[in-house]
């Protein structure tokens, strides 16, 4: 098990704070790489996850890229790009409650093919930020538009 699942053994669904990182993963064209998740809804969003004991977030989302889509971004000029904390109190499928605060970066110019590595995924695919496919996530959609909005740095 994992941190979050050892910690959800102990305190069940009360709310929490969870921790995390994805990444405005982008090609030498400027498309956005996007991962279809098999749950929630089969939504698209960015590439990440959850923060594991002693990760830092530029770990987590090294790590979370690599399970997911067999990327590797090591060696990667991975830029800060902003945090996004508060909001309202979220509830998972299983009735978890949480905050989240997400650390995202942009990273640039990446070449290879992502492909699926675990069960979260439906698929990955580059789109145009201008271009979003419907069924998103809406946090990852609030992301990209202040990204383009802020010209799309880095």
């Amino acid at each position: 098990m994992g941190y979050i699942e050892d910690l959800r053994a102990l305190i069940g669904h009360q709310p929490i704070i969870l921790n995390g990182s994805c990444g405005i993963i982008t090609n030498h064209i400027g498309k956005v790489l996007l991962q279809q998740r098999c749950e929630p809804q089969e939504r698209w969003g960015l590439v990440g996850g959850l923060m594991e004991m002693g990760e830092s977030t530029k770990q987590t989302l090294i790590r979370e890229a690599k399970e997911e889509t067999g990327l590797d971004l090591r060696n990667q000029s991975l830029h800060l790009f902003d945090i996004y904390s508060g909001g309202t109190l979220s509830v998972a499928a299983n009735g978890d409650e949480f905050y989240s605060v997400t650390t995202v970066y942009v990273v640039p110019n990446i070449v290879g093919a992502p492909h699926i590595t675990d069960q979260e995924s439906l698929g990955f695919d580059w789109f145009d930020p201008t271009n979003l496919p419907d069924n998103m996530v809406p946090r990852y959609r609030h992301i990209l538009s202040d990204w383009q909005n802020q010209g799309r740095n880095f």
